[in-house]
């Protein structure tokens, strides 16, 4: 899921630099919105993890 938003925020800056306003915004907000689902899944995952008594990798 963190390619997909590396991905859109490529996009974005590929966009922005040709000028292209509205597809860098869209890409921009798309590649916001995953950072922060992956972000939350993360801290879900590394929570769940500490509660069963697992350590981290």
């Amino acid at each position: 899921m963190l390619s997909w938003s590396l991905t859109f925020l490529i996009i974005a800056i590929i966009a922005a630099v040709l000028g292209f306003g509205g597809v860098a915004g869209a890409a921009a907000g798309i590649a916001k919105i995953l950072f922060f689902v992956f972000l939350v899944l993360l801290i879900v995952s590394a929570v769940a993890g500490a509660v069963r008594g697992k350590k981290p990798m």
